[in-house]
């Protein structure tokens, strides 16, 4: 890497520093060395080491920027390195607003437990009331049928299934695509991907509704759709838009100003540009830029999955919320049973035997309500009973019950496969070497 470039990134991530409040912030190496408080048992010497090991994928040349935080006992250190575009001067910020992907998933889940909690929804309820698209369900007599032969299914779909991926329908982890259902839901435009479904809600609902389930209701975990369609229960339910409700409910309530599915034209400024891997040549290519991009401007269809934008310090507010079993301060978002059955492991051994999701995932994890829960330590990162998931836009967020440790990064590189890009493992690492009692 030239000199000229090291250069850049270092006055950049200074910039960005003298542009932010002084507090518990290291946007630099010397700004990582302040010596902590104390109380949250940060070591000053391992943060550096956090941001040096950060700093090196910026410098690579896979990504312009990218913002952690890490928050131990309600101390909160931020670092920002790089810039939002390649090609641009605008320094990574602690404000700077990304697409946070499917870290959307646990937000949506706790927007259903609140209507669960008002027993307006209730777990173990039929869906087909409020979803009638759903009803009366056919399903494939084998992953690999065509889509005419099927069988009847055993039972309606509940909110239980929609939570915890086991509606019969999902993403199917065979590529290229070859069964028959992969290729209906692609043309229906409604198959798990980086683009977000891009018909209204109505449309998506008989679009999933004209298919078959790949699987037998409760039977099997799949992937992504049960997100998309919790989303638009949770409308039909409150006959408001799903942002509408989050932000009455969720976002409001936390302060979380800058989270929503798309970024006004005041804040646009502060979007970072995504990119993407062009398979065929190995290049970075534009995913979608701030100006003129999709999330420019508000989408047809709220994507409970994938489709929030947000900010460390506003994802930061919902991490913390859920430490605290559901309050933020003196006010109560969710009650400490809901976060606790949010945040269990609902997903059997036969279910995960089954499950075509990547290699090794059910190791040592099980899935709650919208987001993983670690049920087994192999690694230097993440206790048991952590919770938390990544997103495929390039983000991740996990709780620590047991160290009292939130962790949120940010960057706006799409993976290139499920399993979690080289930045997302070596943020978690340097994250928990950092710890210092």
């Amino acid at each position: 890497m030239s000199t000229d470039r090291r250069m850049f990134l270092k006055t950049a991530a200074a910039s960005a520093a003298l542009a932010l409040p002084a507090v518990a912030v290291a946007q630099s190496p010397q700004a990582a060395a302040r010596p902590p408080s104390g109380k949250g048992g940060w070591s000053k010497a391992r943060l550096a080491r956090m941001h040096e090991a950060m700093a090196r994928h910026v410098e690579s040349g896979r990504m312009p920027g990218l913002v952690t935080l890490v928050s131990r006992r309600g101390e909160t250190r931020v670092d920002a390195i790089g810039v939002k575009a390649f090609g641009g001067k605008d320094p990574m910020r602690r404000d700077t607003i990304f697409r946070i992907a499917s870290i959307t998933k646990p937000i949506t889940a706790a927007a259903a437990m609140i209507l669960v909690e008002e027993a307006k929804l209730r777990l173990d309820d039929p869906v087909d009331p409020l979803l009638p698209e759903l009803a009366n369900r056919r399903v494939l007599k084998r992953i690999d049928s065509a889509l005419e032969d099927t069988v009847p299914a055993k039972r309606a779909i509940t909110l239980r299934d929609l939570l915890t991926f086991r509606l019969g329908i999902g993403a199917v982890m065979v590529y290229p695509e070859k069964h028959p259902i992969q290729k209906a839901m692609s043309e229906a435009g409604v198959a798990p991907s980086a683009n977000l479904p891009a018909h209204a809600p109505d449309e998506l609902m008989k679009r999933w509704g004209s298919l078959p389930l790949a699987h037998q209701p409760g039977e099997k975990w799949m992937y992504n759709t049960g997100s998309d369609i919790l989303g638009i229960l949770i409308s039909r339910a409150t006959g408001k838009t799903l942002e509408t409700f989050l932000r009455e409910r969720i976002f409001a309530p936390l302060d979380m100003k800058d989270t929503a599915f798309s970024v006004p034209e005041a804040k646009l400024d502060r979007l970072a540009t995504a990119y993407q891997t062009d398979f065929a040549t190995g290049k970075t290519v534009l995913f979608d830029e701030a100006r003129g991009g999709r999330f420019a401007r508000p989408p047809v269809f709220e994507s409970g999955a994938g489709g929030v934008v947000s900010t460390v310090d506003d994802f930061l507010a919902f991490g913390r919320m859920m430490l605290a079993k559901g309050m933020h301060g003196r006010e109560r978002i969710l009650s400490r049973p809901s976060v606790e059955l949010m945040t269990a492991d609902h997903i059997t051994a036969e279910q995960k035997a089954a499950s075509d999701f990547f290699p090794g995932f059910w190791d040592n994890r099980g899935w709650g309500f919208g987001m993983a829960v670690v049920t087994r330590r192999d690694d230097l990162a993440r206790s048991v009973g952590t919770y938390g998931w990544d997103g495929g836009y390039g983000t991740s967020w996990y709780a620590d019950p047991r160290e009292d440790i939130t962790g949120i990064l940010m960057t706006q590189r799409v993976w290139d496969s499920p399993v979690a890009p080289a930045v997302n493992r070596d943020f978690w690492t340097t994250a928990y070497q950092a710890i210092d009692d």
